[in-house]
This record gives C-alpha cells, structure tokens and sequence, in this order.
C-alpha cells in the first residue's frame, strides 16, 4: 500500500497536463519527478488515455469528450450560478441486484457529464469564485488508493488521480467528507444540490455521499437556502457540443448497422433476436445496450415496453424492436418493425407506410429555423397520423380520442446521457441547434371491432434519434433501414 501511494506520489508527469483545470485556467499546472515509472503501468478506476489508447485519444477523459470540455461544462455551470453560490454532486452508489450480487455500476449522470468520472463513493463540489466565465473551483473527493481493497473490488483511480487525470483544484478522502464539506459550504451565497433535505433513504448506506451530504446541507440549512440543482444543469446538457453530436453518431451508426444485420436473417424467437442485439451492441467499441430492449412479436408490439422477450415468432407476423447501444455513456434511440418472414403482408404494410411517411414528416420539422417544439411536433404527427388513417378506412367521428387511443406516447423526447434525456426540461421549447431528440410516431390497433378488421391487432412505430441543426436535422441513425423495399430486399 505504501509503495502504491509512493508512486502514485512521483508519476513521471500528470495525465492530461496540457488540459488541465489550471492550464484551461491560463496557469499551467507543471510538477516534477524523479521516477521513471510511466502512467501507462498503473491501474485506474476506468480507462484512460495511457492505459487504453485503443479507447481514449489524448486529452480525452471519456470516448470522444476531451478534459478541456469537461472543464468548460464546469465553467458554464458555475458562470450560471449566483456569486458565491456552490453546486454539490454525489455519485451514483452501487445498486444490489440480490445479496452480494450486484448491477454494473452507471455513474448519475450530472455527476458524469461535469466530471467525466465514473466511480461510485464520490462527491464533486463547483464553487463559483468570480463574475468571469472559468472562475471556479472544482473539488473531487473520492476513495484513496487501497490494495488490498483493490485486490478484491477491482482498481479505482484514487487521489492522486483526481488531480492529475481529472483535474480537481482539490480532493480528499471520501470517508472524511463530514469534516472535508463544511468548510467549503459555510460561506455560501447559495447551495445547489439534488439530495433530499427533510428524509433519509433508509435503503442508501449510512456512509454513502448522499446520506453525508444530507447530513451536512441538514446542520447547515438553517442560515444558507439549498435549492434543486437539475434546473442549472439541464439547459446546458440539452445543447450537445460538436463532440457530443459525434459520440452519438458514432452510437446511431454501429446500433443502426445492428438493427440492419438482423433484419437480413431469419429468427425463430424474441430471446435469441434479442441475444444477437446485446452482442452487436458491443461492436466498434460500444459498450452494450443502452437500455433493455423490446423486441415483441405480433400483438405484442401494442405493449408500449414490453421487455419480457421470451415468446416465439411466427410466420406472418411482425417484430417489433425498440433498441439501441452506447458509447462513452450517450445514448442511441431506435425502433424499427419488420415482417418476420421477410415480407410484408398487405394491411402491414399499408398501416406500416402510414406511420412511415408521418415519421419523416415530424423528422423534416426537427430545424431550428422552424422554431417549433416537440409539443407543437407531436400535435402536427397527430394530424397527419389520423389524415393517413382516414385514407385507410379508420373512422375518427367518435366521442372517444381515437387518435390518442391509436397513438398514446409522444412523438418524442430528448436524449443523450439518457435515453430520456435531462428529465424536467420542457417539451414546449421551442428547438435548438444542438437539441437531440427521438422522433417516433406510432399506431397500435386494439382488438376492437370499431377498427378495421385487417388491421386489428398490428403495432407500427419507427423512430430515429435525430440532431436539429439550423438547415436540417441531422438523422444519427440511417444506417437502420426503414423503406418496406430496403426492408424487403434484404432477404
């Protein structure tokens, strides 16, 4: 343990030098040492440049997002906050799936897209310093090098990295954090923190960053006013970078190759169409699926999420499948429907065309110059949905809402770090350039004999995760075929 922290303490040169806080800062950060010992042998909590250059370029904390614009998104948040005001972020904690059996660990993903920095048993604190952009300070308390520890649980970063790999002014052991916190909130403006302040999760562990946190906010709330800290995030997460947008292609393209790969062959059940997906979603360096996948079968595909995947498919019918992968944490959104014996029956595709050309209707609208938001989007899918369905011998004269019968979710929502992204930022607001968002229209027709019978029990929807950008939207996910001849020609 000694001999770890001793190297640790003289690594050759810090990871990321040239990018970090200080040096973004005007001041370079420059330290000297007298080993020999390259980063590269070293074991960290998640990759980096050094130890995965197949994975990370230089300068990139996470797969495409360099520390330069981790750095910046510390700026903008802080520029946004009140003078004197601080912003505190406790990890995600591991999630327990029975016993000692455990999930695979999602770091919370504000803490995530300000930091980069993916272990649990950490808190990150932004205090505001000045009135200009990049007067900050960012504090990292995490879990010091241990191991022993280490030799059981895996490697973490430690200290000493989250100085020089992501660039904390400071850090600090996170089992003192009750002595290490106060200190830095007693003089503050304003606190901005998602943790609750009146109740404690009886199912957080006593010592974890958020039950500390409560703890500290509690002792202090009496003369300093916490306030949510998710609404200063999101306007800032809902533009994705230049880097972002690449990160996601980059997820739509592999995921939509995926999606097209299956089509091409023939698949007897929902669990091994599945299984071939969760594989595919490993390739070219996506780390998996974004999220469990709905890949339903005939009738089933009227279940909105349906996730059991287990029931067989039969010649005649359709699939249904809502998947995508992720790559450096960003998410990719896409559904397609395709005939399980490789052709279309007539009344599928009818319905399935209807949907299809109000999709790329509501895609088209997805420009910042049109000034229209996901709200105002849905509303025009609606009509254009039900003017289609008209054509198709639906009735719609009831006093019933047929339409939201036929059509119940939105036409979309945002993505990013997740699959619905920066939860709270209104659909009502009017498109960006930079805003990322699902576009997926669809019509489930019940059982019902005031429905056409050929249509009865059919389930279309088709979505695409898409860029608007101020000529156009940017479609992330062409490479997952939807035309019925590109479907058909297939096989």
């Amino acid at each position: 343990m000694r001999l770890l922290r001793s190297v640790l303490r003289q690594l050759h040169r810090p990871l990321n030098t040239w990018t970090s806080t200080q040096f973004l800062r005007g001041i370079p950060k420059r330290r000297s040492y007298a080993t020999s010992i390259s980063a590269a042998e070293l074991e960290f909590g998640q990759p980096v440049h050094e130890t995965h250059p197949h994975i990370l370029k230089p300068g990139e904390i996470t797969p495409g997002i360099t520390a330069q614009e981790y750095a910046d998104r510390r700026a903008k948040l802080a520029f946004s906050l009140p003078e004197g005001a601080v912003a505190v972020l406790p990890s995600a904690e591991v999630k327990y799936r029975s016993g000692a059996v455990f999930y695979p660990f999602r770091q919370e993903s504000n803490f995530l897209y300000l930091t980069g920095f993916s272990e649990p048993q950490s808190l990150a604190v932004i205090r505001k310093t000045g009135p200009s952009l990049g007067d900050y300070t960012f504090h990292l308390f995490c879990r010091p090098k241990d191991a022993f520890a280490e030799q059981w649980s895996g490697p973490w970063s430690g200290l000493r990295a989250a100085e020089d790999v992501f660039n904390a002014d400071s850090t600090g052991d996170i089992a003192d954090i009750s002595t290490l916190l106060p200190p830095l909130l007693r003089d503050a403006s304003r606190i901005y923190a998602d943790v609750p302040l009146h109740t404690q999760d009886a199912s957080s562990p006593s010592s974890s960053p958020s039950t500390s946190l409560t703890s500290v906010l509690r002792s202090l709330q009496t003369r300093i006013s916490a306030v949510p800290l998710a609404p200063q995030i999101n306007p800032l997460r809902a533009i994705k970078s230049p880097a972002e947008i690449a990160v996601m292609r980059h997820a739509g393209r592999v995921s939509g190759r995926a999606l097209t790969s299956a089509m091409r062959r023939a698949w007897t059940s929902e669990k091994d169409l599945d299984a071939y997906l969760s594989y595919a979603f490993t390739q070219d360096g996506l780390s998996g699926p974004a999220y469990v996948p709905v890949v339903a079968g005939g009738s089933r595909g009227r279940m909105i999420h349906y996730t059991q995947n287990t029931a067989l498919l039969r010649e005649g019918e359709t699939v249904l499948v809502d998947a995508g992968g992720e790559y450096g944490w960003y998410i990719t959104d896409i559904t397609r429907v395709w005939p399980v014996g490789g052709k279309f029956g007539a009344a599928q595709r009818d319905l399935y065309s209807a949907v299809l050309r109000v999709q790329r209707m509501s895609v088209a609208l997805c420009r910042a110059s049109s000034g229209l938001s996901l709200d105002e989007i849905h509303r025009a899918a609606e009509r254009a949905l039900q003017e289609e369905l008209e054509k198709l011998g639906f009735e719609f004269g009831w006093k019933t809402d047929v339409i939201g019968m036929l059509f119940p979710h939105h036409v979309g929502h945002y993505v990013g770090l997740d699959v619905h992204d920066v939860p709270g930022y209104p659909r009502s607001m009017p498109l960006r350039a930079g805003h990322c968002v699902t576009i997926e229209p669809g019509v489930y027709v019940p059982d019902d004999e005031r429905f056409p019978k050929h249509f009865r029990g059919l389930a279309v929807r088709i979505e695409d995760s898409v860029c608007v950008n101020d000529d156009g939207p940017v479609v992330l996910t062409p490479e997952a075929v939807k035309e019925v001849e590109d479907i058909e020609a297939l096989r």
